[in-house]
C-alpha cells in the first residue's frame, strides 16, 4: 500500500523541484541581482522610449527637408519661399535658411547707406550671414542629437551590468555547494538562473540601442550634409544676385 503512494508523492516533488517559472527565477533572485535586472529594465524601457521618439522625429526632418528644398530651388524668389518656411517647421534645412535669411534681411539695408563704403559693408554683410547660417545649423544639429548619447551609454554599459549580475549569480552558486556539500544540479541551478537571466536581459538592453544608436547617427549625418551644402548654395546665391547687384532680399532663389 506505501509503494502505491509513494510514487506520485516523489513524481510531485520532482516536478514541484524542476517546474521553476522565469518570473519565480527573478523574484527570488538575491537584492542585488534583482536590483540589477530592474536596472537593465528601465535601461532597456527608456531606451525605446528613445528610439521611438528619435525614429518620428528623424523621420519627419528628413521628409520636411526634402520638400522644402524641391520648393526652394522651384521658387522665383526668396522672400515667397520664406514666407512658407512655417510649413518646413521640422526641417533643419529649412531653419538655417531662415536664420540665413533674417541676417540678409538685416544687413542689406545696412550695406546700402554708405555708397563710398559698400564693398566693407557687402563683406560684412556676407560674413554675417554664414555666422548667422553656422549658428543656426549647430543648434539643429544639437537638437537633432539629443538624447542619442543615452543609446551609447546603454550599449556599452548594459552588457557589463549584466555581467556583473552574471558574476553574482555564480558566486551565489558557489556559496549553495559550500553550504550544502553536495555539487548537484538542485545545488547550482538557481544562481546559475539568476547569471543567465541577468546575461540576457543586459544583451535585451544593449544590443537594440548599439543598432539605433549607429542608424540615428548616419541619419543625422546625412541631414547635417545637407544643411553644409544648402548653406553653401545659399551663400553662391547671395554673394551672386545681392552682394554683387545690390538687389534686394526677394531676388531670385534658384540656381
Amino acid at each position: 500500500m506505501h509503494s502505491i503512494f509513494a510514487f506520485p508523492v516523489a513524481a510531485q516533488q520532482k516536478a514541484s523541484a524542476t517546474d521553476i517559472s522565469l518570473w519565480d527565477t527573478v523574484t527570488h533572485s538575491g537584492p542585488v541581482v534583482f536590483s540589477i535586472l530592474v536596472l537593465l529594465l528601465v535601461f532597456s524601457v527608456v531606451s525605446w522610449g528613445i528610439i521611438a521618439h528619435k525614429a518620428a522625429a528623424l523621420r519627419r526632418a528628413t521628409r520636411q527637408s526634402a520638400s522644402f528644398l524641391d520648393a526652394f530651388w522651384q521658387s522665383g524668389r526668396m522672400d515667397a519661399i520664406y514666407g512658407r518656411v512655417e510649413e518646413f517647421d521640422a526641417s533643419p534645412v529649412a531653419a538655417v535658411f531662415k536664420a540665413g535669411f533674417r541676417e540678409l534681411q538685416r544687413v542689406m539695408p545696412k550695406a546700402g547707406e554708405n555708397r563710398e563704403a559698400k564693398a566693407d559693408d557687402m563683406l560684412g554683410g556676407v560674413e554675417n550671414v554664414e555666422r548667422a547660417m553656422r549658428r543656426a545649423a549647430g543648434a539643429q544639429l544639437t537638437g537633432l542629437e539629443s538624447l542619442i548619447p543615452f543609446l551609447a551609454t546603454t550599449g556599452s554599459t548594459a552588457p557589463f551590468i549584466g555581467l556583473l549580475g552574471t558574476v553574482l549569480g555564480i558566486m551565489k552558486s558557489f556559496q549553495q555547494i559550500g553550504t550544502v556539500g553536495v555539487a548537484s544540479l538542485a545545488t547550482v541551478a538557481p544562481g546559475i538562473s539568476e547569471a543567465l537571466i541577468a546575461t540576457a536581459v543586459g544583451l535585451f538592453a544593449a544590443i537594440p540601442a548599439v543598432i539605433a544608436f549607429n542608424f540615428f547617427n548616419a541619419r543625422i549625418r546625412v541631414l547635417s550634409a545637407e544643411m553644409e551644402q544648402f548653406a553653401a548654395d545659399f551663400m553662391n546665391i547671395v554673394r551672386r544676385h545681392f552682394m554683387g547687384s545690390g538687389a534686394g532680399p526677394g531676388a531670385p532663389g534658384g540656381a
